[in-house]
């Protein structure tokens, strides 16, 4: 019995999949949000929702491959919280991750993101006691942090992942949602972020918190995927 009542629950959650994706095409600064796609860049799956799947690929980094999207550039100062909101609820179980990565020649809408520049502010992980396994942003709508205090001042892009684990027993099966803003940090400090990793680059898919089955038998432990989180 236990066995059948699971298998359904993995097959509702395969099929309810499709309706119930989402974009992050918002960034709140000030507790404000800016509007849909303004200092956010325009992502591919804009109507269709569809996430990354391939931790190889360029979208990984920004999903733009198609839009080649660009943003306007939001001024916010260091210290202080700012966040990305959904088109939706976060539905698929999951954790989230953001990154920052700061432009080399100072401006933000020219910067692709490529190299070992990409640094962990936040992180929102999964919650595993030895006997089950919960997801503290499901069914968020917004995901805030804050800008580390120490951050040097200048322009950055601004990387929100969430990753879905409802078919990650499967390599390849994990699910990316990321949406890159654009952001100008103003009276930040003298820290050294780190460590750097490169987008793609920081997964390889075989992660125990990227391949994972939340089923069955379900975990006793999570490993959030990606590097530390630098607070400054």
């Amino acid at each position: 019995m236990f066995s059948k009542k699971l298998s359904f629950a993995v097959l509702l959650s395969l099929a309810t999949s499709v309706l119930s994706h989402y974009t992050f095409p918002d960034l709140l600064v000030g507790g404000t949000n800016t509007g849909d796609w303004v200092n956010v860049r325009k992502t591919n799956n804009f109507n269709s929702q569809a996430p990354v799947t391939d931790v190889t690929s360029t979208d990984l980094r920004c999903y733009t491959s198609q839009t080649n999207a660009k943003a306007s550039t939001a001024t916010v100062a260091a210290g202080s919280t700012i966040g990305f909101q959904a088109d939706g609820p976060i539905y698929h179980p999951g954790v989230i991750n953001v990154y920052m990565a700061k432009a080399p020649n100072g401006d933000a809408s020219s910067f692709d993101g490529s190299g070992n520049v990409w640094f962990k502010v936040y992180q929102m992980t999964a919650v595993a006691n030895g006997q089950t396994i919960t997801f503290p942003s499901a069914s968020m709508t917004t995901v805030n942090f804050q800008i580390p205090k120490n951050l040097p001042s200048g322009q950055y892009l601004v990387r929100v992942e969430q990753i879905a684990l409802h078919a990650a027993s499967t390599f390849g099966g994990a699910q990316f949602y990321i949406s890159c803003g654009q952001i100008n940090v103003t009276g930040g400090g003298s820290g050294t972020p780190g460590p750097l990793v490169a987008i793609p680059g920081v997964y390889t898919g075989n992660e125990p918190g990227i391949l994972i089955n939340i089923y069955y038998p379900i975990p006793t432990t999570y490993i959030q995927p990606g590097p530390a989180v630098w607070s400054g």
